[in-house]
């Protein structure tokens, strides 16, 4: 069995739906079909909790009228049969009447989480019935069934295994499944979701879950890239990577793929290839245990970092400083990306200012502590990376104009990560680009 999953703009307009009902059908290995909200929903949806939550209804009204006229459209270009026209539009309405009701009701966060929820169930039972009017087979597989969160929100490999095994059991005549990324029940078993880039998780999680063959991610760009096509004039897709090398690369930028989507199908050896809907024969990223190649492999690059310097003399010779200074960031569940020291200063990043003012005044008691916002981290990945000939020497030339902030060498294998001021992010991925690969 095969696991396939598309993204929003891969199911965003009618005619693409059109194509990948042909692309799921090419094969006869059994499929489960993983598919996102159509592009533009889940931010559309966003909004409307968001005017809710401010008690703004006249606004959210507004805004549910508009998302409701688009799918309106949609089902008209979708679906062409009578009898299939008036069950897409029934879908739409049942939606829609749902939007609508919550607007006389008190906004929480569980009804927050029941309207984002809205975008992932329409795309995929309207798509099931365009399958219906093609006359094929398939059985359309609802992820609140088995997709399952803990109470850290961690998702329940052993549960969804069980549960999604049993399911597809009782349905053995079937050969192809139709599901929703992105949703999932919680701990409470309210509807809930694996935060944005979760259909990416599902999908792996279900590769993993069922043993998969291959975990196929459909997007709109022929795999991933050795740099940002939306940055840098000249990329290359990249044919093959290690599961480490991509889970470096989704983690630091690369949009192609969430970072979560890496552990579930390295946990059970499941293959991953990155795929494009609108070129299906271009031959794309493949993700294995193999990394295929050593030395540099692609440039991507992490926005909206924070970087925060502690500096005190009373460092020297102090043990469990850093244990201390750790501490303070657990309490506040904020993450470090980099980390640097010296005898009387440590220089860390995080990538979220929720709780920055609280975190820097716990900190204050250490010594001097200065933040600076506005700083990206450029992360140059590949294989066996510091063992590279002449790597060191290729990345800093092709930054001597650049003003680095901080370098992280040593701790992975497979990565060096610079930060630098965000206004320097695309002279140094371009500077990069022709240093490292000549292009």
């Amino acid at each position: 069995m095969k696991v396939m999953k598309f993204g929003g703009t891969s199911v965003g307009k009618p005619e693409r739906m059109h194509q990948v009902s042909q692309l799921i059908t090419k094969d006869a290995e059994p499929t489960i079909v993983v598919l996102s909200a159509l592009s533009g929903t889940t931010n559309a949806l966003v909004e409307i909790s968001n005017s809710l939550s401010q008690a703004d209804r006249t606004a959210a009204k507004e805004k549910i009228d508009t998302l409701e006229a688009h799918y309106r459209s949609f089902v008209l270009d979708l679906l062409k049969n009578d009898d299939c026209r008036a069950k897409g539009n029934a879908i739409v309405s049942e939606h829609f009447e749902f939007l609508n009701i919550i607007l006389r009701i008190s906004f929480s966060e569980a009804l927050n989480k029941d309207i984002l929820a809205q975008g992932e169930l329409m795309s995929t039972k309207l798509f099931s019935t365009y399958l219906e009017e093609q006359h094929i087979d398939h059985l359309l597989l609802p992820a609140l069934e088995f997709m399952s969160i803990d109470a850290n929100e961690e998702p329940q490999l052993g549960s969804i295994r069980s549960k999604l095994t049993a399911i597809l059991d009782q349905h053995k005549d079937k050969k192809l499944f139709i599901t929703q990324g992105y949703i999932c029940r919680n701990a409470k078993g309210e509807v809930d979701n694996l935060k944005r880039g979760g259909s990416d998780y599902t999908a792996s999680l279900v590769a993993a879950a069922v043993h998969a063959s291959v975990c196929e991610i459909w997007t709109d760009i022929d795999g991933m890239h050795n740099n940002d096509p939306r940055v840098v004039d000249k990329t290359n897709a990249i044919k093959q990577l290690s599961f480490d090398e991509a889970a470096e690369l989704a983690y630091f930028g690369a949009k192609i793929l969430h970072p979560t989507c890496i552990w579930p199908a390295q946990q059970e050896n499941v293959p991953v290839k990155l795929l494009n809907t609108m070129e299906p024969d271009a031959v794309g990223t493949t993700i294995t245990k193999e990394a295929g190649s050593v030395g540099v492999k692609a440039v991507a690059a992490k926005d909206g970092i924070i970087a925060i310097k502690i500096k005190s003399s009373r460092m020297l010779l102090a043990y469990g400083f850093l244990r201390k200074v750790f501490e303070v960031f657990e309490k506040y569940h904020t993450s470090i990306d980099m980390i640097t020291t010296s005898e009387v200063a440590v220089s860390l990043t995080i990538d979220s200012d929720i709780y920055l003012l609280q975190i820097v005044r716990e900190l204050e008691p250490f010594g001097t502590v200065d933040v600076d916002d506005k700083q990206t981290i450029v992360s140059i990945v590949g294989n066996e990376i510091a063992k590279t000939e002449n790597v060191l020497e290729k990345l800093f030339e092709s930054v001597r104009e650049i003003p680095v902030t901080m370098v992280s060498y040593g701790g992975s294998p497979h990565n060096i990560s610079l930060l630098v001021p965000s206004e320097y992010k695309t002279q140094t991925l371009q500077l990069l680009n022709k240093g490292l690969f000549g292009l």
